[in-house]
């Protein structure tokens, strides 16, 4: 008995550790951009600010680390295509590559041009405003995180930038279309990405798994699969993660993808081929066909967010740089390398130290994630984002990963209460047979293809028309059962934490903004 309570004190120690490491390294980073900062400053009271936004602003990329890349990976990982390791390691070349080579020289200071900055009465109030929303969204992504809910960065910093900017303005100030636009993707996102994540596992059951030849089939299926999904992760780079290197139309960029997955398929089908020859006839060998896919796309996807979503840590910090040194106030702004440096450490450390727990999340706590359905995840991401983009719609990359999630769940529960509704089914038309010619007729129903399963059914339905009704009766009694393969604890939790996750950053963001007015005006 002493020995164990020794073994859980000795446990609860090094959680304890792993904590205060985790913390402490996390202080440092923190300490070690007001350092760096404060040398490039001259003083005043605003070179002082822009020291306490730049540490702010490494808080917040932090926050976006542990909380917003764990859509890209999360899946992958939940589906044991990548270790948790090598899933961090991946994003974090990716994202601070999409960071530093495609983020821009140029940010947007009010994201999504959700409020008017000339409605603020002057440079200090626009700082302080910037300040508070940055800090209000930071605060918020670590709750979430905290609490183990994925929820947007944009969406975040959005609420932030809203509510600060109401406070220093008015309520004039807001482009309330634009907001009601943002509100309207807490539903689009999730729902498009779940249709579509649904859908394209349906096909892969449909042309695969209900397969009699399941290796056979997929080596006619999976190059295909692969070259649709280097188009759409084309386009989805070309049309998002490059942008603001080089800008290119719809079409050409359609274009540049459609090439791009031509030479993929090329490439790939000799190679599916070859390693179909290894595997068995079975569900789980197939799935290693979607591994090295699953990978890329794991890599694509932190690389268009590194690209896009540092935005949002640096965005109103860029803001504070600009009104600091030229005392104006400005919808764009220029990024020196320091705040962009600040924004891709920031994110790449706060993923390393704290992401594990949000990557657990969504990779499985949610549904039972395998390759095949990683994959759908991962194509609905990208298809979701191209479809977005052309209506104009605002989606959040976590709604959509998110959203597929469930979706494909959700598909699986509907596939598995048809099962069983059709089990029960075989079974009462072969009412009064033994259970061995029961067993036999399931074992080759399993077997079969679609269009099998079909027939079977149509000449067993057939045999057994005249079977008394009151069997009917009892087998609808029978078909209430449901097995939940979604968590809806977690659907709950996470549908609450996205619908407060604008109007709670923008009130405490006007908090915020008061509190710094009153503290910096005494």
């Amino acid at each position: 008995m002493e020995f164990q309570s020794f073994q859980n004190i000795e446990k609860a120690t090094m959680m304890n550790r792993g904590e205060l490491f985790r913390m402490g390294t996390a202080l440092l980073f923190i300490v070690g951009i007001m350092l760096f900062s404060y040398g490039r400053i001259s003083a005043g009271e605003n070179g002082v600010l822009l020291v306490i936004a730049a540490m702010i602003g490494g808080y917040m990329a932090m926050n976006i680390g542990a909380n917003d890349v764990a859509n890209n990976v999360g899946p992958a990982v939940g589906s044991r295509a990548l270790t948790m390791t090598g899933a961090i390691l991946i994003a974090i070349v990716f994202e601070a590559g999409g960071a530093l080579i495609a983020g821009g020289d140029v940010v947007s200071t009010i994201k999504k041009g959700v409020i008017d900055p000339s409605m603020i009465p002057n440079t200090d109030a626009f700082i302080w405003a910037m300040m508070a929303a940055l800090l209000a969204a930071a605060i918020w992504l670590n709750v979430a995180t905290a609490i183990g809910a994925p929820v947007s960065t944009t969406h975040s910093i959005v609420g932030g930038v809203l509510g600060a900017g109401i406070a220093a303005g008015g309520w004039g100030i807001a482009h309330w279309e634009t907001v009601g636009k943002i509100a309207a993707s807490w539903v689009i996102s999730p729902v498009l990405g779940g249709i579509i994540a649904a859908l394209f596992l349906y096909i892969i059951k449909r042309t695969i798994v209900y397969q009699r030849d399941k290796v056979s089939a997929a080596k006619k299926v999976v190059p295909y699969l692969v070259a649709f999904m280097s188009w759409a992760f084309s386009t989805y780079i070309v049309l998002k993660g490059l942008k603001k290197l080089w800008k290119f139309d719809f079409l050409h960029a359609v274009g540049i993808g459609f090439g791009i997955a031509v030479v993929t398929f090329i490439i790939v089908a000799p190679l599916v081929v070859r390693a179909s020859k290894k595997l068995s006839n079975d569900r789980e060998a197939v799935n290693k066909l979607f591994v090295v896919p699953l990978i890329f796309a794991a890599a694509l996807l932190s690389f268009a967010h590194g690209a896009n979503d540092v935005a949002n840590a640096v965005g109103p910090l860029a803001a504070i740089n600009e009104a600091v040194l030229n005392g104006g106030i400005t919808e764009k702004a220029t990024i020196p390398l320091w705040v962009m440096l600040v924004g891709a450490i920031g994110i790449a450390l706060g993923l390393a130290l704290y992401g594990p727990k949000l990557i657990r999340t969504v990779g499985s706590e949610i549904t039972k994630l395998d390759q095949m359905r990683a994959f759908c995840v991962a194509m609905a991401a990208a298809i979701t984002v191209i479809i977005a983009s052309q209506l104009g719609l605002p989606v959040s990359s976590t709604h959509i990963a998110v959203g597929g999630i469930f979706g494909i769940g959700f598909l699986r529960e509907y596939l598995e209460a048809n099962w069983a509704r059709t089990i029960d089914e075989i079974r009462d038309h072969h009412d009064g047979a033994d259970s061995d010619a029961v067993d036999e007729f399931l074992d080759r129903y399993e077997d079969s293809s679609m269009h099998e399963k079909g027939q079977m059914l149509k000449r067993l339905k057939a045999r057994s028309a005249t079977a008394n009704l009151y069997k009917k009766e009892r087998k609808r009694l029978l078909r209430f059962y449901r097995q939940e393969l979604v968590k809806r604890s977690m659907l709950l939790k996470i549908a609450a934490a996205w619908v407060i996750t604008v109007p709670l950053a923008g009130v405490l963001a006007a908090l915020l903004y008061f509190t710094l007015r009153g503290m910096l005006l005494a």
